[in-house]
Order: structure tokens, then sequence, then C-alpha cells
């Protein structure tokens, strides 16, 4: 349980220890930040190799959360917090059962590694849960939730959630696994991206087997997504050439190499209906992408001069650009950068619609039912930060609808005027 260290913290502002971490809450209706989870260590150890939180990850229903604390630490956590502003605002929002639900179910996990890489994912469900002849064949089936750790050795660590209990211990990278995808449709799949170049594919439901091995990167690859309906995965790189690789998730083969990116190419993101890609580079740039026709839709710039008007206290005045993610509505984007900011972009604006400072900021995710946003930084902290949820426009209902039945290419091979094709589609904002 949380517990309050001071008397008076309350309902609306507090600070309270999470187990061995402190859960600050804003008391500020209109800040941004909400919560903070500082990991119990003393602050010498701050800001050394090894402290860093370079993942951060929701489970996909959003009952828990995991975070990279540093020093091969991984604290998966029921979510929402307890005890703070922020968690009975979700909890009401989503009707989510939380009786019975205490932080007595956090697990801290000792991976042995330093973790670079972190994903939580789950089976899809076959044919509504019942048996197939398919599944006869697996050696064994994964029922429930996995979080899966890459670490500095070059292994990937899969755990059982909310357990923690270690699965399968998967080897064969030479290196550190900077990045981890779930592949969830009739099979159950683990897509892992490594400094060694290569991304590796295995197969979940016959015991982690490597069954795939992609070699198309020529110098380090830094993400790995895959496409809300698991047809697609894109890897992201290094060098001046296939810095964005877009592979068909049935064959495992390239079929589209997106340019327009001039340094390493570090985040990828889908948006939720899958229309839409961003990759986010050392360039300063974020690129927003038509997965479908390899299309540039947009280029969102980071300058770090604004930071100067801001009480932001790192290391990097630069507009390094470190981290992306979609909201769940699919309108917004939030990015990380090197200039200490964090900012909440509006695709119809092509803007930052809002900027606060945060310093050494490595990561980023919205919460799959939206409105909270995650970063963790250079200093093994995370932070929580509300969004405001956004109105979504008739365009916006009809696109998203479309992309459950259809594709991009589909819509344009339509019998209609070009100017319905364009407010299908993204061709216009």
């Amino acid at each position: 349980m949380l517990h309050p260290l001071h008397e008076d913290a309350g309902e609306i502002a507090g600070c309270f220890l999470l187990m061995d971490e402190y859960v600050e809450c804003s008391a500020e209706p209109r800040s941004l930040l909400v919560a903070k989870l500082v990991p119990n260590r003393s602050p010498e150890f701050d800001f050394k190799s090894g402290c860093e939180t370079w993942g951060v990850a929701f489970s996909p229903d959003g009952s828990y959360f995991a975070w990279s604390q540093g020093y091969n630490i991984v604290k998966l956590i029921p979510w929402p917090l307890e005890d703070c502003r922020i968690s009975r605002k979700i909890a009401s929002r989503l009707k989510l059962d939380r009786k019975g639900r205490s932080q007595s179910g956090e697990k801290i996990i000792d991976c042995g590694q330093n973790v670079w890489g972190l994903a939580i994912g789950a089976p899809q469900p076959e044919n509504g849960g019942r048996s197939s002849v398919n599944q006869s064949k697996c050696v064994s089936r994964i029922t429930g939730m996995v979080l899966a750790t890459g670490l500095a050795n070059g292994e990937i660590k899969l755990w059982e959630v909310p357990s923690a209990h270690l699965l399968f211990n998967l080897k064969g990278h030479q290196t550190v696994v900077r990045s981890i995808a779930f592949i969830s449709n009739e099979n159950f799949m683990l897509v892992s991206a490594s400094r060694d170049t290569t991304l590796r594919v295995w197969d979940l439901n016959q015991d982690g087997n490597l069954v795939r091995l992609l070699d198309d990167h020529r110098q380090w690859v830094y993400c790995c997504a895959v496409s809300p309906d698991s047809s697609k995965l894109c890897s992201v790189g290094g060098g001046k050439t296939l810095q964005v690789l877009l592979w068909s998730t049935i064959s495992y083969t390239v079929i589209r190499k997106l340019e327009g990116h001039d340094a390493d190419v570090v985040s990828c993101a889908f948006s939720p209906d899958g229309a839409l890609l961003a990759t986010a580079s050392y360039d300063t740039h974020v690129i927003v992408w038509d997965p479908h026709t390899g299309e540039s839709l947009m280029k969102l710039r980071h300058c770090s001069p604004a930071a100067a008007t801001l009480d932001v206290d790192d290391g990097f005045r630069t507009g390094f650009v470190r981290a992306v993610s979609f909201s769940q509505e699919g309108l917004n984007l939030a990015s990380v950068a090197d200039d200490g900011l964090l900012r909440i972009w509006s695709l119809d604006l092509q803007m930052p619609i809002t900027v606060a400072p945060l310093a050494n900021g490595l990561c980023c995710t919205f919460s799959p039912h939206g409105g909270v946003l995650a970063t963790g930084t250079r200093d093994g902290h995370v932070k929580f930060w509300t969004v405001s949820r956004v109105l979504p426009t008739l365009q916006h209902i009809c696109r998203k609808t479309l992309r459950h039945v259809t594709s991009t290419q589909q819509i344009m091979l339509l019998q209609v005027p070009k100017k319905i094709k364009e407010f299908l589609t993204y061709k216009s904002f």
C-alpha cells in the first residue's frame, strides 16, 4: 500500500511511499505532471551509467505498468497507482475493478543485466478461447500476459505477469537488445532489435524458438514496432541508408524503405489505427509517414532554443529526438528530445499544443486507454502526465472506422471523387 509521508498528504496533493519508491502527486490542477516514481537508492548513483530508465510499458489491458529503474531492476506495478489523484480519476473514467488490488501486487524483478528493451504483450484469444487443431502442435501455449526484457548482454528474459515467474531466457543476439515488440495474431511472436545490427523473431508458442533472423540493417537497430493488425513490422537504425525499414510479418521480407532522415533514427511507433507511422531521429525531426504508400506526410522539427526559457537543467542542449508515442485516439503525438522538453503535438495543427520541461528524457508511452503519458529519464525516474482528451472530428472518426476494414491502397481504388479520397485518407489534415 501507499503510505503518506506527511500528515497533510490527502486527496488532492501529497507525497506517498510506494513500497520503496516515492510517488509525488501534483496539487496544481493545470499541471501536466501528476505523479512521479523515484527508485529507493542513494542520489549518488543517479546519472551514472546503469541507472537509466530506457523503457516504460503499460500492459495491453491497462492493468499493469513496468519500468526499468536501472541497475538490472524492473518494477512491475498494478495500474492505476494506489492512493493518488491520478488513480481515482483513471479508475473512475475506465470503470476498472480495483477491489482486492493493492500495491502488495508489485514485483521487483532482478534481470541480472542492465535492461534496455521493455514491453508487455499478450496472445490474441484463439477462436474465442476455444481450442484448435493448431494449438495441439504447440510445445507450450502462453495464455496470459508476458513481460519481455532486453538485456545488455544480448539475452531476452520473459516473465509471466503478474507473478514475475521466469518463462524463457532467449539467447542469440551478440550485444545489447535495444527494443522489443510483440506480434499478436493467430501466432504469438516476439521481435527483438539489437545493436548487433539484426532483428530476431521468436515463436513464444514454441518455447521461444528462433524462427527468423533479419539482417538488412548495416548499423545498430535502435527500435522496432508492430502495426496494430500485426501485418507490418517497422525497424529503425543508424547510418545514412537503410534507416527505416518496413517488413511483412508473413514473409519477413522488406516491403518498403523509407528515406527522409539525415541522421540515426532511434524510435518508431504506429498509430492505433495503423494508418500512420512516426519515426524520430537525431536529425531533430519526427517524420509522420503513410506506411501503406511510403509517403512522408509531415515533418515535425524540434528546436532547442525554447529550452532556455524554461527551468531545464540537463547536460544536453540539442534537438536530438529520443522517443515518440501516439495517443490512443491517434490525434496527438508525444515526443521526448535532448533539449529538455516534452512535446505533445496536434497532428491536425502540425504543431505542439503542450510543451513541458523534462530533463534527460529517454522514453515515453501512452497508456492504452489514453489520457496518461509515462516518461522515463536518465536518472531512473518515471513521470506521469495527463493529456487533455480531444473530441475527434467527423473526418477522424471516418478514417479510423475505415482502418478496421480496409487499407489506404483500397481506399484510393474506390470510384469516388479525389476530395473524398483525401478526406478518408491522411493526405490532408
